[in-house]
């Protein structure tokens, strides 16, 4: 089996955007938008107008662009605006302040408070229990010879392990699995489950709070907790609203890195068969490339989410109005040419690889280091304990999960050898 064919060249019209075949593959009208409307104005499906930033560079730019706001009162029309970044059910007004749609100084403080849980050491003493969910995980299907590695194991792994670092006591994580479960699959409507699910989870945080202010451990909702009782100035609400964000883009952003990036080595097995050469001889080296060339490649995060002009600015020549939102398409910037040699490529040992997978300047995603430990251990175990590992459908028969900010999977079928001794637990780490 050969490696899969480069993307489609580009259209040779304007392409059509936010279709169903769009979500199937859309590289090629990435490329015809850096070709010929690098800054794009586009009536997206919810009926709002903004500017699409598709090049490399400009995307830096904008990243890191002090006059774009995350503030969603800045955008002219605030009242259809507020609550559109992709997280779904976050209309509730109690779950809004948080990291994704604040700026500094607020920003600042809020981010401090939460870095603690994220530095190396503290993601590297995490390490054991990831591959203990990885290992627990792969024993429920092993012996089956076939799963559905979305619904299986990329989903549940990041919620476990998200749950065990705000400090969610095991025993009601099963519940977060079917809250944000019910999101995923029926996105961000008010209506029905989705609201239901919001509901609980935000009353469940609030009581979970409380909790941890009686009795305090060593995760994050005690550690926020704490600072907030040392005089930082955190409310309850805000309090909620970062475990619910940490939570939901913590976990949705893993589930997608997972199932991309397994999708892009069975597609690409020349790439696939490398790693697995290079593990099995206790390499770490391609395995640390890897996923940040998986990031690039068909990362899990489509479109950074939303900027709003405070004042008028000038992108790639095109002149954005003050109030207008700006969406940086993160995976059209990452198969930029004129910064990726051979952008429609996947090279597991490509080493000049500054992708935008998780975003630039201030908003740089802060799980970004635990996002990386989960899909090392991830990747690297499911290639050493399924042997043979292999598609079990068509990949013109998958589906992708439309939507704006995210992309990944619905399911991800495969079928694998089974009966044969696969040790547990020794994936090396590079954190």
């Amino acid at each position: 089996m050969n490696d899969s064919p480069p993307t489609a060249s580009a259209p040779d019209a304007a392409p059509e955007l936010f279709t169903w075949e769009f979500a199937t593959d859309p590289y090629p009208a990435y490329a015809w938008l850096r070709e010929h409307s690098p800054v794009h104005r586009t009536t997206l499906p919810s009926g709002v107008e903004a500017w699409l930033v598709t090049r490399y560079a400009d995307a830096r730019q904008a990243l890191a662009d002090t006059r774009l706001s995350k503030n969603p009162a800045h955008h002219a029309g605030s009242a259809t605006a507020k609550g559109r970044t992709g997280i779904p059910g976050e209309r509730k007004a109690e779950l809004m302040t948080h990291l994704l749609n604040i700026d500094p100084p607020d920003h600042t403080r809020l981010r401090r408070l939460v870095s603690k849980a994220f530095t190396p050491r503290r993601v590297a003493e995490f390490a054991p229990r990831v591959q203990e969910l990885t290992d627990r995980l792969i024993d429920g299907f092993a012996e089956k010879g076939e799963a559905d590695l979305i619904h299986d194991f990329a989903f549940p792994l990041p919620i476990y392990a998200i749950c065990d670092l705000l400090g969610v006591p095991r025993e009601d994580q099963d519940d977060f699995r079917d809250w944000a479960g019910m999101m995923i699959r029926h996105g961000g409507g008010p209506r029905g489950g989705v609201a239901r699910s919001v509901k609980k989870m935000r009353g469940y945080l609030a009581e979970l709070i409380h909790r941890k202010r009686e009795d305090p451990g060593d995760d994050l909702i005690s550690g926020l907790i704490r600072a907030s009782d040392h005089g930082e100035h955190l409310t309850e609400n805000e309090a909620a609203a970062m475990a619910f964000i940490l939570l939901f883009a913590g976990f949705e952003t893993t589930v997608n890195l997972i199932g991309n990036g397994t999708y892009a080595l069975l597609r690409n097995p020349s790439q696939r068969e490398r790693l697995e050469r290079s593990l099995a001889a206790g390499e770490t080296g391609l395995l640390a490339t890897g996923v940040e060339e998986l990031l690039r490649y068909d990362g899990p995060v489509e479109l950074a989410t939303w900027r709003y002009a405070t004042e008028p600015v000038s992108l790639g020549g095109q002149d954005v109005a003050a109030g207008d939102p700006v969406l940086v398409v993160l995976a059209a910037a990452d198969r930029d040419p004129d910064r990726f040699q051979n952008a429609d490529t996947l090279d597991l040992a490509r080493s000049d690889n500054q992708h935008l997978g998780y975003g630039h300047g201030i908003h740089y995603c802060l799980g970004a280091p635990l996002a990386r430990l989960e899909g090392q251990v991830a990747l690297a175990t499911l290639l050493r304990r399924l042997p043979d590992l292999r598609l079990a459908a068509e990949p013109a028969d998958l589906r992708w999960r439309g939507g704006l900010i995210m992309r990944g999977l619905r399911t991800l079928p495969v079928e694998f050898g089974t009966g044969q001794p696969s040790a547990k637990g020794d994936t090396p780490s590079t954190l």
